[in-house]
Protein backbone atom coordinates (compact mmCIF):
# COMPACT_ATOMS: atom_id res chain seq x y z
CA UNK A 1 0.00 0.00 0.00
CA UNK A 2 1.23 3.52 -0.95
CA UNK A 3 2.14 6.35 1.53
CA UNK A 4 0.90 9.39 0.69
CA UNK A 5 3.22 12.38 1.49
CA UNK A 6 2.27 15.39 3.22
CA UNK A 7 1.47 17.88 0.90
CA UNK A 8 -0.27 14.41 -0.80
CA UNK A 9 -2.80 14.06 2.28
CA UNK A 10 -2.92 18.08 2.97
CA UNK A 11 -4.72 18.58 -0.90
CA UNK A 12 -7.01 15.17 -0.15
CA UNK A 13 -8.50 16.99 2.65
CA UNK A 14 -8.86 19.94 1.20
CA UNK A 15 -11.19 18.41 -1.73
CA UNK A 16 -13.79 17.96 1.50
CA UNK A 17 -13.65 20.84 2.83
CA UNK A 18 -16.95 22.76 2.88
CA UNK A 19 -17.84 26.30 3.64
CA UNK A 20 -20.20 27.36 6.49
CA UNK A 21 -22.78 30.07 6.18
CA UNK A 22 -20.71 32.60 7.49
CA UNK A 23 -17.67 31.96 5.54
CA UNK A 24 -15.53 32.88 8.73
CA UNK A 25 -14.56 29.27 9.56
CA UNK A 26 -14.59 26.10 6.96
CA UNK A 27 -14.74 22.51 8.29
CA UNK A 28 -14.04 18.91 7.74
CA UNK A 29 -15.50 16.32 9.25
CA UNK A 30 -13.78 12.79 9.25
CA UNK A 31 -15.92 10.30 11.65
CA UNK A 32 -13.66 7.41 11.29
CA UNK A 33 -10.75 6.28 9.51
CA UNK A 34 -14.24 3.86 7.05
CA UNK A 35 -15.22 7.32 6.19
CA UNK A 36 -12.02 8.58 4.43
CA UNK A 37 -11.34 8.62 0.55
CA UNK A 38 -10.41 5.06 0.03
CA UNK A 39 -6.86 5.79 -1.29
CA UNK A 40 -5.79 7.44 2.04
CA UNK A 41 -7.39 4.55 4.59
CA UNK A 42 -4.82 2.45 5.71
CA UNK A 43 -1.86 4.99 5.26
CA UNK A 44 -2.38 8.22 7.99
CA UNK A 45 -3.72 5.49 10.35
CA UNK A 46 -0.89 3.58 10.69
CA UNK A 47 0.87 3.31 13.61
CA UNK A 48 -2.04 3.36 16.35
CA UNK A 49 -2.82 6.86 15.40
CA UNK A 50 -7.26 7.31 16.32
CA UNK A 51 -9.08 6.98 13.87
CA UNK A 52 -10.83 10.40 14.33
CA UNK A 53 -7.25 11.97 13.33
CA UNK A 54 -7.36 15.61 11.77
CA UNK A 55 -11.28 15.47 12.56
CA UNK A 56 -11.65 19.09 11.87
CA UNK A 57 -9.93 22.24 10.59
CA UNK A 58 -10.73 25.48 11.27
CA UNK A 59 -9.77 28.54 9.67
CA UNK A 60 -6.91 31.01 11.30
CA UNK A 61 -7.68 33.92 12.79
CA UNK A 62 -4.60 35.99 11.93
CA UNK A 63 -2.94 35.33 8.04
CA UNK A 64 -3.40 37.49 4.92
CA UNK A 65 -3.61 36.33 1.22
CA UNK A 66 -0.86 37.03 -1.17
CA UNK A 67 -2.06 36.08 -4.38
CA UNK A 68 -1.47 33.03 -6.56
CA UNK A 69 -2.85 30.59 -3.45
CA UNK A 70 -0.34 31.96 -1.19
CA UNK A 71 -0.84 33.20 2.24
CA UNK A 72 1.52 35.00 4.90
CA UNK A 73 0.68 33.64 9.07
CA UNK A 74 0.52 36.80 10.79
CA UNK A 75 0.52 34.82 14.21
CA UNK A 76 3.75 34.94 15.27
CA UNK A 77 6.88 36.68 14.42
CA UNK A 78 8.20 33.78 12.02
CA UNK A 79 5.50 35.24 9.12
CA UNK A 80 5.62 31.68 7.44
CA UNK A 81 4.73 32.56 3.33
CA UNK A 82 3.13 29.48 2.43
CA UNK A 83 1.62 28.31 -0.62
CA UNK A 84 -0.96 26.05 -1.22
CA UNK A 85 -0.59 22.65 0.38
CA UNK A 86 2.25 24.01 2.49
CA UNK A 87 2.71 23.98 6.55
CA UNK A 88 4.17 26.78 8.64
CA UNK A 89 7.13 26.43 10.84
CA UNK A 90 4.72 25.10 13.63
CA UNK A 91 3.46 21.96 11.74
CA UNK A 92 -0.17 22.50 12.56
CA UNK A 93 -1.17 25.58 10.13
CA UNK A 94 -1.69 24.76 6.69
CA UNK A 95 -2.73 26.40 3.95
CA UNK A 96 -5.48 24.83 2.02
CA UNK A 97 -6.48 26.50 -1.05
CA UNK A 98 -5.40 30.22 -0.03
CA UNK A 99 -7.09 29.93 3.34
CA UNK A 100 -4.60 29.09 6.63
CA UNK A 101 -6.51 26.42 8.30
CA UNK A 102 -5.33 25.42 12.24
CA UNK A 103 -5.44 21.95 12.29
CA UNK A 104 -5.09 21.78 15.73
CA UNK A 105 -8.56 22.82 17.06
CA UNK A 106 -10.20 20.58 19.39
CA UNK A 107 -7.42 17.85 19.12
CA UNK A 108 -5.82 18.05 22.44
CA UNK A 109 -3.19 15.64 22.69
CA UNK A 110 -3.00 16.37 26.53
CA UNK A 111 -5.16 17.08 29.20
CA UNK A 112 -4.46 16.74 33.10
CA UNK A 113 -5.68 18.14 36.16
CA UNK A 114 -2.49 19.96 37.79
CA UNK A 115 -1.27 22.13 40.47
CA UNK A 116 -1.16 25.39 39.54
CA UNK A 117 2.56 25.60 40.94
CA UNK A 118 3.41 23.01 38.54
CA UNK A 119 3.19 26.04 35.43
CA UNK A 120 5.27 27.54 37.57
CA UNK A 121 3.19 30.02 39.03
CA UNK A 122 3.76 30.78 42.71
CA UNK A 123 1.95 33.99 42.89
CA UNK A 124 -1.57 33.02 41.30
CA UNK A 125 -4.08 31.32 43.64
CA UNK A 126 -1.76 28.82 45.30
CA UNK A 127 -3.34 25.14 46.40
CA UNK A 128 -5.72 25.52 43.53
CA UNK A 129 -5.58 23.34 40.34
CA UNK A 130 -5.60 24.47 36.69
CA UNK A 131 -6.96 22.36 34.05
CA UNK A 132 -4.47 22.15 31.94
CA UNK A 133 -4.65 21.21 27.75
CA UNK A 134 -1.80 21.18 24.84
CA UNK A 135 -2.08 20.38 20.93
CA UNK A 136 1.03 19.61 19.13
CA UNK A 137 3.73 21.90 17.49
CA UNK A 138 5.57 24.49 18.52
CA UNK A 139 7.14 27.74 16.53
CA UNK A 140 10.69 27.22 18.20
CA UNK A 141 13.52 24.78 17.24
CA UNK A 142 14.87 24.52 20.78
CA UNK A 143 17.44 21.76 21.07
CA UNK A 144 17.04 21.62 24.75
CA UNK A 145 12.89 20.96 24.99
CA UNK A 146 11.56 18.77 27.92
CA UNK A 147 7.98 17.89 25.52
CA UNK A 148 9.87 17.47 22.53
CA UNK A 149 7.41 14.64 21.91
CA UNK A 150 4.45 16.78 21.55
CA UNK A 151 6.10 19.98 20.76
CA UNK A 152 8.09 18.86 17.88
CA UNK A 153 6.34 16.89 15.53
CA UNK A 154 3.00 17.24 13.57
CA UNK A 155 -0.77 16.78 14.96
CA UNK A 156 -1.13 13.31 13.15
CA UNK A 157 2.00 12.44 14.82
CA UNK A 158 0.45 12.13 17.87
CA UNK A 159 -2.84 11.28 19.92
CA UNK A 160 -5.51 12.62 20.42
CA UNK A 161 -8.55 13.86 22.49
CA UNK A 162 -11.81 15.10 20.75
CA UNK A 163 -11.92 18.12 23.16
CA UNK A 164 -13.53 21.19 21.87
CA UNK A 165 -14.02 24.27 24.02
CA UNK A 166 -17.40 23.82 25.78
CA UNK A 167 -15.77 20.61 26.71
CA UNK A 168 -12.76 22.02 27.97
CA UNK A 169 -14.65 24.30 30.26
CA UNK A 170 -16.91 21.75 31.65
CA UNK A 171 -14.06 19.16 32.46
CA UNK A 172 -12.53 21.91 34.18
CA UNK A 173 -15.74 22.70 35.96
CA UNK A 174 -16.44 18.98 36.69
CA UNK A 175 -12.57 18.46 37.98
CA UNK A 176 -12.78 21.38 40.49
CA UNK A 177 -10.23 23.79 38.64
CA UNK A 178 -10.11 27.06 39.55
CA UNK A 179 -8.20 28.10 35.64
CA UNK A 180 -7.40 26.46 32.41
CA UNK A 181 -3.55 26.61 31.28
CA UNK A 182 -2.96 26.11 27.74
CA UNK A 183 0.75 24.27 28.21
CA UNK A 184 3.23 21.79 27.44
CA UNK A 185 4.22 22.52 24.01
CA UNK A 186 3.52 26.03 22.49
CA UNK A 187 -0.20 27.12 22.88
CA UNK A 188 0.54 30.04 20.06
CA UNK A 189 0.65 27.68 17.67
CA UNK A 190 -3.26 26.24 18.43
CA UNK A 191 -4.16 30.05 19.31
CA UNK A 192 -7.81 29.59 18.18
CA UNK A 193 -8.15 26.90 19.91
CA UNK A 194 -7.13 28.45 22.53
CA UNK A 195 -8.46 32.01 22.55
CA UNK A 196 -12.27 30.37 21.90
CA UNK A 197 -11.63 28.06 25.10
CA UNK A 198 -10.57 31.00 27.58
CA UNK A 199 -13.17 32.95 25.87
CA UNK A 200 -15.64 30.59 27.02
CA UNK A 201 -13.85 30.11 30.35
CA UNK A 202 -13.99 33.82 31.43
CA UNK A 203 -17.48 33.72 31.03
CA UNK A 204 -17.69 30.53 33.26
CA UNK A 205 -15.97 31.79 36.31
CA UNK A 206 -12.70 30.30 35.25
CA UNK A 207 -9.37 31.78 35.02
CA UNK A 208 -7.13 31.47 32.06
CA UNK A 209 -3.12 30.53 32.24
CA UNK A 210 -0.73 31.03 29.33
CA UNK A 211 2.38 29.33 29.51
CA UNK A 212 4.55 29.82 26.69
CA UNK A 213 7.91 30.90 24.91
CA UNK A 214 6.16 34.39 24.14
CA UNK A 215 7.01 33.93 20.71
CA UNK A 216 3.94 36.00 19.57
CA UNK A 217 3.01 39.25 17.37
CA UNK A 218 1.45 41.69 19.18
CA UNK A 219 -2.16 42.14 17.61
CA UNK A 220 -2.91 38.48 18.84
CA UNK A 221 -1.63 39.22 21.68
CA UNK A 222 -3.56 42.31 22.70
CA UNK A 223 -6.65 40.37 21.94
CA UNK A 224 -5.13 37.07 23.88
CA UNK A 225 -4.59 39.52 26.63
CA UNK A 226 -8.49 40.55 27.10
CA UNK A 227 -9.15 36.92 28.04
CA UNK A 228 -5.62 36.04 30.26
CA UNK A 229 -5.78 35.95 33.80
CA UNK A 230 -2.35 34.87 34.18
CA UNK A 231 0.79 33.70 32.52
CA UNK A 232 4.24 31.87 32.69
CA UNK A 233 6.60 32.72 29.75
CA UNK A 234 10.07 31.77 29.50
CA UNK A 235 13.11 34.07 28.77
CA UNK A 236 14.83 32.07 27.57
CA UNK A 237 18.32 34.27 27.31
CA UNK A 238 19.02 37.99 27.21
CA UNK A 239 21.23 37.21 24.14
CA UNK A 240 19.65 37.49 20.97
CA UNK A 241 22.63 34.69 19.51
CA UNK A 242 21.74 32.23 22.37
CA UNK A 243 17.89 32.89 20.58
CA UNK A 244 19.04 31.91 17.32
CA UNK A 245 21.52 28.79 18.34
CA UNK A 246 19.51 27.34 21.26
CA UNK A 247 15.87 27.88 20.27
CA UNK A 248 15.38 28.62 16.58
CA UNK A 249 13.88 32.27 17.22
CA UNK A 250 15.21 36.02 18.39
CA UNK A 251 15.05 38.06 21.58
CA UNK A 252 13.28 40.92 20.70
CA UNK A 253 9.45 39.73 20.12
CA UNK A 254 9.96 37.93 23.60
CA UNK A 255 10.62 40.98 25.29
CA UNK A 256 8.04 42.67 23.39
CA UNK A 257 5.81 40.27 24.62
CA UNK A 258 6.59 40.93 28.26
CA UNK A 259 6.31 44.76 27.84
CA UNK A 260 2.52 44.27 26.68
CA UNK A 261 1.83 41.76 29.54
CA UNK A 262 2.83 44.62 31.85
CA UNK A 263 0.88 46.91 30.34
CA UNK A 264 -2.40 45.20 30.03
CA UNK A 265 -1.95 44.13 33.52
CA UNK A 266 -1.85 40.25 33.08
CA UNK A 267 -0.21 38.93 35.74
CA UNK A 268 3.06 36.66 34.84
CA UNK A 269 5.55 35.27 35.83
CA UNK A 270 8.92 34.57 34.01
CA UNK A 271 11.43 31.22 34.05
CA UNK A 272 14.65 30.97 33.00
CA UNK A 273 16.21 27.66 32.42
CA UNK A 274 19.73 27.49 33.15
CA UNK A 275 21.56 25.35 30.31
CA UNK A 276 25.18 25.06 30.63
CA UNK A 277 27.30 26.39 28.37
CA UNK A 278 24.62 28.98 26.70
CA UNK A 279 25.25 31.54 28.66
CA UNK A 280 24.90 30.42 32.02
CA UNK A 281 26.95 32.99 33.31
CA UNK A 282 26.83 36.13 35.94
CA UNK A 283 27.03 38.47 33.00
CA UNK A 284 24.07 37.15 31.82
CA UNK A 285 21.93 37.43 34.34
CA UNK A 286 22.97 40.58 35.69
CA UNK A 287 21.79 42.12 31.63
CA UNK A 288 18.82 40.13 32.26
CA UNK A 289 17.99 41.43 35.66
CA UNK A 290 19.09 45.08 34.22
CA UNK A 291 16.41 44.72 31.48
CA UNK A 292 13.82 43.36 33.42
CA UNK A 293 14.02 46.26 36.17
CA UNK A 294 13.84 48.99 33.85
CA UNK A 295 11.12 47.89 31.60
CA UNK A 296 8.92 45.99 34.51
CA UNK A 297 10.39 46.65 37.73
CA UNK A 298 11.17 44.19 40.65
CA UNK A 299 7.41 42.59 41.42
CA UNK A 300 7.31 39.75 38.70
CA UNK A 301 8.53 36.75 39.90
CA UNK A 302 11.58 35.08 38.32
CA UNK A 303 12.38 31.28 38.33
CA UNK A 304 15.74 29.79 37.94
CA UNK A 305 14.95 26.11 36.37
CA UNK A 306 17.57 23.47 36.66
CA UNK A 307 18.29 22.02 33.54
CA UNK A 308 18.37 18.15 33.02
CA UNK A 309 19.48 16.28 29.49
CA UNK A 310 17.24 16.05 26.97
CA UNK A 311 16.22 15.43 23.48
CA UNK A 312 19.24 17.22 21.77
CA UNK A 313 21.44 18.03 24.48
CA UNK A 314 21.25 14.59 26.07
CA UNK A 315 24.81 14.40 26.37
CA UNK A 316 24.98 17.82 28.40
CA UNK A 317 25.42 17.33 32.33
CA UNK A 318 22.55 19.10 34.58
CA UNK A 319 22.69 22.65 35.63
CA UNK A 320 25.10 22.43 39.18
CA UNK A 321 22.50 23.29 41.91
CA UNK A 322 25.39 25.69 43.23
CA UNK A 323 25.01 27.77 39.77
CA UNK A 324 21.38 27.91 40.40
CA UNK A 325 21.83 29.45 43.73
CA UNK A 326 24.49 31.93 42.98
CA UNK A 327 21.50 33.09 40.29
CA UNK A 328 19.00 33.62 42.77
CA UNK A 329 21.45 35.30 45.16
CA UNK A 330 22.65 37.61 42.13
CA UNK A 331 19.09 38.45 40.48
CA UNK A 332 17.75 39.53 44.86
CA UNK A 333 20.84 41.63 45.12
CA UNK A 334 20.47 43.65 41.86
CA UNK A 335 16.32 43.75 43.14
CA UNK A 336 14.34 41.42 41.55
CA UNK A 337 12.35 40.76 44.71
CA UNK A 338 10.77 37.14 44.39
CA UNK A 339 13.36 34.98 42.95
CA UNK A 340 12.72 31.21 42.64
CA UNK A 341 14.74 28.20 41.95
CA UNK A 342 12.72 25.13 39.97
CA UNK A 343 13.63 21.73 40.00
CA UNK A 344 15.44 21.90 43.48
CA UNK A 345 13.92 20.08 46.51
CA UNK A 346 14.49 21.07 49.56
CA UNK A 347 16.01 24.64 49.08
CA UNK A 348 14.53 28.21 50.79
CA UNK A 349 14.43 29.05 47.08
CA UNK A 350 10.91 27.51 46.47
CA UNK A 351 9.89 29.44 50.07
CA UNK A 352 7.75 32.97 49.36
CA UNK A 353 9.64 35.42 51.88
CA UNK A 354 8.18 39.07 52.20
CA UNK A 355 10.41 41.35 50.58
CA UNK A 356 9.84 43.91 53.52
CA UNK A 357 10.13 42.14 56.67
CA UNK A 358 11.95 38.76 54.89
CA UNK A 359 9.46 36.58 57.19
CA UNK A 360 8.69 33.40 55.83
CA UNK A 361 4.54 33.74 53.39
CA UNK A 362 4.32 30.77 51.61
CA UNK A 363 6.50 27.31 51.91
CA UNK A 364 6.33 24.62 49.61
CA UNK A 365 7.01 20.80 49.65
CA UNK A 366 7.20 19.72 46.32
CA UNK A 367 3.61 20.76 45.38
CA UNK A 368 2.67 20.63 48.98
CA UNK A 369 1.98 24.34 50.48
CA UNK A 370 1.65 23.54 54.72
CA UNK A 371 2.56 27.41 55.32
CA UNK A 372 0.58 30.14 54.01
CA UNK A 373 0.64 33.70 55.52
CA UNK A 374 -0.95 35.77 53.22
CA UNK A 375 -4.07 37.34 53.89
CA UNK A 376 -5.95 39.97 51.26
CA UNK A 377 -2.76 39.82 49.28
CA UNK A 378 -0.61 41.27 51.96
CA UNK A 379 2.25 40.27 54.28
CA UNK A 380 -0.01 38.91 57.39
CA UNK A 381 3.31 40.55 59.16
CA UNK A 382 3.87 43.86 58.40
CA UNK A 383 1.19 43.87 55.89
CA UNK A 384 3.01 44.57 53.25
CA UNK A 385 1.41 44.06 49.73
CA UNK A 386 2.26 40.96 47.74
CA UNK A 387 1.98 40.97 44.15
CA UNK A 388 0.15 38.63 42.72
CA UNK A 389 -3.24 37.09 42.25
CA UNK A 390 -4.26 35.47 45.47
CA UNK A 391 -7.00 33.60 47.03
CA UNK A 392 -9.05 36.42 48.50
CA UNK A 393 -8.42 38.34 45.79
CA UNK A 394 -11.36 37.35 44.11
CA UNK A 395 -10.71 33.33 42.93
Amino acid sequence: MKRLSRRQFILATAASLCSTATGHARWSFFGSADSLPSDIQGTIFQNDAPASLWKWSKAAYHFTRLGQGAVLCTLCPNRCRLSPGDRSVCRSRVNLDGTLYSLAYGNACSANVDPVEKKPLFHFLPTTNAFSIAAAGCNFRCLNCQNWEISQVRPEDVRHLDLFPEAVVRAAVRSGCQSIAYTYSEPTTFYEYMIDTAHIARSSGLHNIWVSNGYINQKPLIALCRELDGANVNLKSISDDVYRQLNGGRLKPVLDTFVTLHRQGVHFEMTHLVVPGYGDSDEMVQRMCGWILEHLGPNYPLHFLRFFPRYQLDRLAPTPVATLIRFRELAMAEGIRYVYLGNVQGHAGNHTFCHHCKRLLVERQGYHIPTFHITKGSCQFCHTPIPGVWPADGA
